[in-house]
């Protein structure tokens, strides 16, 4: 039984105090709950946080590793993403849990950094540690003392920052290839870079008055996986591919400048929605009704023809008779596409999805599409439409040994994206390899200086605490970790002496470990990544240092 929780009033002060004499003590809460308060529970917490940490540690930079993880299921992924792997990892400890979320919410907000702020968030918290069990200070005052920090270190984010032009495309290259450089794909980074960029720059388009462009790349940049082949042969195209083949094997596989038309609706005959029951009781009427179904389906395929298209796609499904007539209107025509596939054509092509076939107009049909082919990729049909003039969705088409290479190229290069597309949102950078990081801890132990009272300790720490992200860069090359931190340390506090407003670009480089100026070795980050990763870190952190209590086990179901 916990002992702050066995209220035993053993004095029998004033009548109605605790219970009679020989009564045991009374429980409140159920014997098999586990429970942690105080000092234990921070202390906990920290400890979780920092073995989470632990385990992600080793995947920062260009000389990460890779981990191998089972799921239940028994499939294995092999992968550096942070979020990645977090999701794959079974976590009892609810610290651990809450951690975690925080590299899904950066992953879905920003894309990348899912890495470093799990490493971040874990250091902070190992930085408040000595407070709690040394000086024994209350967690709101670290609390207090962080939020400052907070403050602090995104005013100098924005002194540290770049503003990039969009067309600029060496530097929007450069900014790629820091993000794909860590990964497993980095062997082809020119490759992935180039394809990154075109995809994403193929998406956006501006969207209402305001100057802010959409880019929404998880609908209309569609990864085609395809096992075997080369990564080499990974490219972007200038339209969109899909798994499908003709209808009627006799219909052209290959048309120029072709038009498309593009339904949602069946061209076959409609079936009541409601189970109906005919009874025909002359027989005659039974050949009327047949017909009447063919006359149905007959005029359905005219009014289509009467447009002249040279390809009918339909997310619903073509009767055989409809297919005999297109056929004999050489159009070809697909059916069942998946309803994203065909918003992806109609973005494309410049088509119109048309839902009623009375409803056709001339400027319903895509036209900007420059060839339609029929390919054979390994065992399957694919179905390209290519070569648009001023396509807005795009297809990414994968190729690679194995499955597991395929996935992990695919998470690298949704990273890569979403890089861009940070960019093309907010286009300001911010020098990677840990130079920001120092820059921060820099100019937080100068303004440590100036806060007073108990907070100084803490607003100091969240400096310390930022340096793990060079450390972390320079241990994952195998250099002297001490000496490369120190030496780096040195050089921003020399050139923040010389003038604390400056801009101070040096960091580490995470292939050999040296000191190099960031702006020469040209890594950038997108400043929405790095800002974000500080923000959710410190305040996932301080949220953590607010617990000061885990009760464990609910209640029985």
């Amino acid at each position: 039984t916990t002992n702050d929780l066995t209220m035993a009033a053993r004095g029998m002060s004033g009548g109605m105090q605790g219970p009679a004499p020989g009564m045991g003590p009374i429980m409140v809460l159920n014997s098999k709950t586990q429970r942690q308060t105080g000092r234990q529970a921070q202390l906990s917490n920290i400890a979780a946080a920092k073995a989470v940490a632990g385990i992600i540690r080793t995947t920062l930079g260009p000389r990460s590793m890779l981990k191998m993880l089972l799921d239940p299921m028994g499939s294995i992924v092999i992968t550096n993403d942070g979020n990645c792997i977090l999701r794959e990892v079974d976590v009892s400890h609810p610290t651990a849990k809450s951690m975690i979320e925080l590299s899904r919410a950066q992953d879905e907000e920003v894309g990348d950094g899912t890495t470093s702020v799990i490493i971040l968030a874990g250091e902070v918290l190992a930085q408040a540690e000595p407070f709690l069990r040394e000086q024994s200070m209350h967690p709101t005052i670290i609390v207090q003392g962080y939020h400052k920090a907070l403050q602090t270190a995104l005013e100098i984010c924005e002194r540290q920052s770049v503003t990039v032009d969009l067309k600029d495309t060496e530097r929007m290259k450069e900014l790629v290839q820091s993000t794909v450089g860590t990964k497993f794909s980095s062997r082809w980074n020119d490759k992935m870079v180039e394809m990154a960029l075109q995809a994403v720059l193929t998406v956006a388009r501006p969207s209402g008055e305001q100057q802010l462009t959409e880019v929404d790349i998880k609908r209309y940049a569609k990864v085609e996986k395809i096992p075997g082949g080369e990564i080499s042969d990974c490219h972007v195209l200038k339209g969109v591919m899909f798994n499908k083949d003709t209808t009627h094997s006799k219909m052209r596989r290959r048309i120029e400048n072709p038009r498309i038309l593009l339904l949602d609706s069946p061209l076959e005959y409609k079936k009541g929605e409601s189970q109906t029951n005919m009874e025909i009781t002359d027989e005659a009427d039974w050949n009327v009704m047949l017909k009447m179904e063919e006359e149905y389906v007959e005029n359905m395929c005219m009014e289509i023809i009467a447009h002249q298209p040279d390809i009918v796609i339909t997310e619903k499904g073509v009767s055989d008779l409809a297919q005999h007539y297109l056929q004999k209107a050489n159009i070809t025509a697909f059916r069942r596409l998946r309803k994203t596939d065909n918003n992806r054509v109609a973005r494309a092509t410049g088509a119109t999805i048309v839902s009623r076939t009375e409803e056709i107009q001339e400027s319903d049909i895509g036209t900007k599409c420059g060839l339609f082919e029929m390919r054979k990729i390994g065992e399957e049909w694919f179905c390209f439409l290519e070569e648009c003039e001023d396509p807005k969705a795009c297809t990414v088409v994968l190729r690679g040994g194995s499955k597991d290479v395929l996935n992990e190229i695919e998470r690298n290069l949704q990273d890569a994206m979403q890089v861009v597309r940070n960019v093309v949102y907010n286009p300001k950078l911010l020098p990677g390899g840990g130079a920001t990081e120092m820059a921060v801890a820099v100019g937080l132990r100068h303004a440590g200086q100036t806060v007073t009272g108990v907070q100084q300790g803490p607003f100091c720490a969240i400096g310390d605490a930022m340096e793990v992200i060079p450390r972390t860069l320079a241990q994952n090359c195998g250099v002297s970790v001490i000496r490369a931190v120190t030496a780096l340390r040195a050089k921003h506090a020399a050139m923040y002496e010389a003038d604390p407003k400056g801009q101070c670009h040096w960091g580490i480089n995470g292939v050999t470990g040296e000191l190099v100026d960031m702006e020469e070795l040209g890594i950038w980050e997108p400043f929405t990544v790095k800002t974000q990763t500080i923000k959710t870190a410190i305040e996932s952190a301080c949220m953590i240092l607010r617990i000061d209590d885990i009760v464990s086990g609910s209640k029985r179901k």
